[in-house]
C-alpha cells in the first residue's frame, strides 16, 4: 500500500481505521472504469483519493475521463451498457442470446473477431439451401461468405426455418461492403399465411461502412406485422450497381438493453465533474446527460407517469418460468430479460429499481442544470436540450410522490421490485432494492423507518424465508433477498429449486458492496452510533477474512457456509473477481461520517460522529487542483490544503457537526 493512500483517524481506533484503510486498498485497485452500471458506484471512489505514487490518481482520473466521454449513446439517446461482446444486443448486455432461445434462428459464416464459447454457436454454418438473386457466391473467407452482387436490387434469401417473432425483436447483420454507399438494403420475411415477400412486410436499415465489419441492428418489433410465427427472411441489399459483401453472421436477438444505463451514466459523469471541476468535459458532455434523461423521460414515459415503465419486449416483468399443469414448469423463451445489475430478475413493467436510480439522476441534473446557470463565466452550453433546474426538482418530488404511492407494499410496508405490464407485483424481500430507497430519498421518512425495522429484525415478515436475525447470517450485508424466489426470473434460469436457498446472490445470498447502503441507510436513520456499531462487526468479519488469507481461503467451502461467486464460479457471496463495487463500502467514512460531498463550485460539509468519536480525520483528498485534510470534532472543524486553487474553494453554510443524535451548527 503507498504510504500516501488516504487514512482515516480516529482516536482510540487506529486498529480498525487501519484495517478500513486495507480494505480500501484491497478494492481501490479495481476502480478502474468498467460497464455502465459501475459508473456510479466506482466513479467516487476511484477519483477523491491523492495518490501520487506510481501516478495512481492521475491515471485513474485519466481513466474515467476517456470512459466518460466514450460513452455511447445511440440516436436516440440511449446509452450503451459497454459489457464484454457477445451476439446479444451491442448496445445491451451479453446475455441472452439467441442460442438459448426455444423458436429462434441464426446462421454464421464466421467466428472471427466474435467472442468464444459459449457466448456463441459451437459449430460454423455453411451456404448450403440459401438462394441468390442477382448475385453471385464468391466463396467462404476468414471474415465470412464473400458474395458479388452482378446486378442491381440484389437478393439473398435464407433457408426457411420457423421463428416466433417475439423470441427475434430484432435481427443482427454482421456484414462488411464495397460499393453500396448509396444502397438501401431491407429485411422481408414470410409467415405460414403470407408466402410471397413484398413490401408491406419489409424493413429498412443502413448499409455497412466501406469494408469495416459492421454490426448491423434492426428493431423489427416497430414493424407491426412483424408478430406471430416468422417463416423466411430474405435480405435485399437495394444496391443500385454492382458490389461486394461479406457476411459473417445474420441471426435473431433478443432485446437485452438495460434501462438503468442512463440514470448510472449521468451521476458518474456529474461525480467526475465534481471532484475534478473539468470544465472542458463538462462543456462537451453536458448536451449528451440531458439527451440521455430525455430519452428515459420518452422512451420510459417517466415525464408522464412519474416512474419508469418498460414496455420492450421481454422486458415486461413477467417470469420466464411458470407453474405449468400437473406441477410441470412452462419455460416462457423471450420473457423475463434483466433490465440492470440483478441480471437473472426480470425487473421491468412497472419497474420500482430503475425508478429509484431515475429519481437520483433527476435530481443529480437538476444541480448540473442549477450550477450551469449560476456560473455563466463556466460557459456551459444551453441550447432546446437543456432543462429547467426548478421544473427538475418539481418533477423529482413528483417521482418520489408517485413512487411512495404505487410501489409501496401495505403487507410487507416494503418496496415493491416491480408490477408486471399483467398487473401481478413482485416483493422477494429486495434489500438492496430498499435500502437504495432510502440512501437515495425516495422513501419517506415514514417508509425509511419501517423499511430499517424489517432490516435490522426489529420487524419480522410474515412469509419471509429470512426473517430477525437471520437477515445477516452473512455478517458482512444482509441477504440480498429474503423470500425465496423459485418462479420469477429470466426463461434460460429455470431450475432455481437446485440451488440451495442462500448460495445464489440473488436467492438468498449476498453483495459485500452493497453493505455500503446498509450503513448509509443506517447513519441516515438510526443514527451515527447505529452505523459504527455495524460497521465494526463488518470489521470484525474482514479481520477474520485477512488472517485466514483472503476472501478465497475464508470461504473454503470447509471452514463456514457460503460460496463466493465471480471468475467463472457460481455461489451465494459476491465480493471479488466482477464484484468490483466491494470498494464502496469504505465510502462510508467519506460519504457518510465525515459528509463531505464534492461540488464543481466547492464542498458540502455534514459529519455526523458516533459518540465515542473524539474526533475524525480524513486525508489525501483530491479536490479539483488541492489535497485537503479534513478533522471534525464536536466544537471545531479543520481544514488543511496543499497544492493551489486557481479560485477560491467553498465550504458551504449548511456544515454541520452531528454526534449521537444531537447536531450542531
Amino acid at each position: 500500500m503507498p504510504e500516501d493512500f488516504p487514512r482515516f483517524h480516529v482516536p482510540g481506533q487506529e486498529s480498525r481505521m487501519a484495517l478500513l484503510r486495507e480494505w480500501f486498498w484491497l478494492h481501490y485497485r479495481g476502480a478502474e472504469p468498467k460497464s455502465t452500471l459501475w459508473d456510479e458506484w466506482l466513479s467516487g471512489p476511484a477519483l477523491w483519493p491523492a495518490v501520487e505514487t506510481e501516478g495512481w490518481s492521475d491515471r485513474m482520473r485519466t481513466a474515467w475521463r476517456a470512459a466518460l466521454s466514450g460513452r455511447v449513446l445511440d440516436a436516440e439517446g440511449y446509452v450503451a451498457t459497454h459489457q464484454h461482446d457477445s451476439i446479444a444486443h451491442p448496445l445491451g448486455w451479453p446475455f441472452p442470446f439467441w442460442t438459448q432461445g426455444q423458436r429462434s434462428f441464426g446462421w454464421h459464416f464466421s467466428f472471427k473477431d466474435t467472442v468464444g464459447l459459449p457466448w456463441r454457436p459451437e459449430r460454423l454454418d455453411r451456404p448450403e439451401g440459401w438462394m441468390l438473386e442477382g448475385a453471385r457466391d464468391a466463396g467462404l473467407e476468414e471474415d465470412g461468405w464473400a458474395l458479388e452482387l452482378e446486378r442491381p436490387a440484389a437478393h439473398l434469401t435464407a433457408p426457411a426455418r420457423a421463428a416466433e417473432a417475439r423470441e427475434a425483436p430484432f435481427l443482427q447483420l454482421r456484414w462488411r461492403g464495397q460499393g453500396l454507399s448509396d444502397a438501401q438494403p431491407y429485411v422481408e420475411w414470410t409467415t405460414p399465411r403470407q408466402r410471397e415477400f413484398g413490401s408491406e412486410r419489409r424493413m429498412y436499415f443502413d448499409p455497412p461502412g466501406c469494408g469495416d465489419l459492421t454490426h448491423t441492428v434492426i428493431p423489427m418489433y416497430r414493424h407491426p406485422a412483424w408478430t406471430g410465427e416468422i417463416a423466411q427472411i430474405r435480405v435485399g441489399f437495394g444496391n443500385r450497381a454492382p458490389a461486394r459483401v461479406v457476411l459473417q453472421a445474420l441471426f435473431a436477438q433478443y432485446d437485452t438493453r438495460h434501462n438503468v444505463n442512463a440514470q448510472a451514466w449521468i451521476r458518474g459523469a456529474a461525480r467526475y465533474f465534481a471532484w475534478t471541476r473539468d470544465l472542458g468535459f463538462l462543456r462537451a458532455q453536458l448536451p449528451r446527460l440531458r439527451l440521455a434523461l430525455r430519452y428515459v423521460m420518452t422512451e420510459h414515459e417517466t415525464a408522464e407517469r412519474q416512474f419508469v415503465v418498460t414496455r420492450w419486449v421481454g422486458h415486461e416483468g413477467r417470469s420466464g418460468v411458470r407453474p405449468g399443469p400437473g406441477g410441470r414448469k412452462e419455460i416462457r423463451a423471450g420473457e423475463g430479460i434483466g433490465n440492470n445489475y440483478w441480471d437473472l430478475l426480470p425487473f421491468g413493467g412497472w419497474d420500482c429499481y430503475a425508478t429509484v436510480q431515475y429519481y437520483d439522476a433527476v435530481r443529480t441534473l437538476a444541480e448540473l442544470e442549477r450550477a450551469a446557470v449560476a456560473h455563466s463565466e463556466w460557459n456551459l452550453p444551453r441550447g432546446p436540450l437543456a432543462l429547467d433546474p426548478a421544473w427538475l426538482e418539481r418533477h423529482a418530488e413528483a417521482v418520489r410522490t408517485t413512487a411512495n404511492r404505487i410501489f409501496w407494499n401495505g403487507r410487507t410496508r416494503r418496496f415493491n421490485a416491480c408490477i408486471d405490464l399483467d398487473g401481478q407485483p413482485r416483493d422477494y424481500g429486495y434489500t438492496f432494492l430498499n435500502l437504495e430507497a432510502v440512501h437515495y430519498g425516495l422513501a419517506t421518512a415514514e417508509r425509511a423507518r419501517e423499511i430499517m425495522d424489517w432490516i435490522t429484525g426489529r420487524r419480522l415478515v410474515e412469509g419471509d424465508t429470512s426473517q430477525g436475525a437471520d437477515l445477516y447470517f452473512w455478517r458482512f450485508a444482509p441477504r440480498a433477498s429474503t423470500r425465496r424466489n423459485l418462479d420469477w426470473y429470466v426463461w434460460a434460469w429455470n431450475a432455481p429449486e437446485s440451488i440451495p436457498w442462500g448460495d445464489q446472490v440473488q436467492d438468498g445470498g449476498a453483495v459485500l458492496g452493497f453493505a455500503y447502503y446498509d450503513l448509509m441507510a443506517r447513519l441516515k436513520v438510526l443514527g451515527p452510533d447505529n452505523a459504527w456499531e455495524r460497521l465494526q462487526q463488518m470489521l470484525d468479519w474482514f479481520a477474520e477474512v485477512q488472517a485466514a488469507g483472503g476472501y478465497r481461503a475464508y470461504y473454503d467451502g470447509q471452514s463456514r457456509p457460503g460460496r463466493l461467486q465471480g471468475g467463472g464460479t457460481p455461489g451465494g457471496l459476491g465480493m471479488d473477481h466482477e464484484f468490483f463495487e466491494s470498494v464502496l463500502v469504505p465510502q462510508v467514512m467519506l460519504d457518510g461520517f465525515l459528509g463531505f460531498r464534492p461540488r464543481g463550485d466547492g464542498f458540502d460539509l455534514q459529519p455526523r460522529l458516533p459518540r465515542d468519536w473524539p474526533e475524525l480525520t480524513l486525508d489525501r483528498i483530491r479536490l479539483h487542483g488541492l489535497t485537503l485534510r479534513v478533522t471534525v470534532a464536536t466544537n471545531r472543524i479543520e481544514i488543511a490544503t496543499q497544492g493551489r486553487a486557481e479560485r477560491r474553494i467553498s465550504v458551504f453554510e449548511r456544515t454541520k457537526v452531528g454526534v449521537g443524535g444531537r447536531t450542531t451548527t
